[in-house]
């Protein structure tokens, strides 16, 4: 499990998120790539490159977040919507 982002992070990974679940993929992926120390923002950026289709980036940005990849039943939305609960509970 990821460390919770500091709180000024936390707003642009929230803001990744909303950009994914939305579509915008672009948006989503340049917001975790300034972010790229950050274990939330790995685990964002796996997800969308499992949007992509692009598995071995994705099995990357997993291993960066210390996260398995998840069974491929979990939908990336699903997998977005989890990491938005995190964020904003934590």
């Amino acid at each position: 499990m990821p460390l919770p982002p500091a709180m000024a992070g936390r707003s642009a990974l929230l803001a990744a998120v909303a950009a994914a679940i939305e579509g915008r993929w672009d948006d989503a992926h340049a917001r975790v790539q300034r972010l790229e120390d950050d274990r939330f923002a790995c685990w964002i950026h796996a997800v969308l490159h499992r949007i992509e289709g692009d598995q071995a980036n994705a099995r990357y940005w997993y291993r960066r977040a210390g996260h398995e990849p998840p069974a491929a039943a979990l939908a990336p939305r699903e997998e977005l919507a989890q990491i938005r609960a995190l964020l904003e509970g934590s």
